[in-house]
């Protein structure tokens, strides 16, 4: 499974209220519910790798501005 959590992330981003992230936010819950078990495993593994991915970004970016700005 290859599950595409930047694009859920993006749309979240620019969503243009809080309703329209929580109707975002209630799709992934739908599908999250629709996998089996074993899915569901795989699922949060990438889940995981992706949010270490983006947070390992994040940091790096802010380093970045910040060492820009000294």
């Amino acid at each position: 499974m290859e599950f595409d959590f930047k694009s859920y992330h993006i749309r979240a981003i620019n969503a243009s209220d809080e309703a329209e992230k929580k109707a975002i936010n209630q799709e992934l819950k739908d599908f999250y519910a629709s996998l089996g078990e074993e899915e569901k495993k795989v699922f949060n593994a990438e889940l995981q790798r992706y949010l270490l991915q983006e947070v390992g970004r994040l940091g790096s970016d802010y380093e970045a501005i910040k060492n820009s700005n000294a």
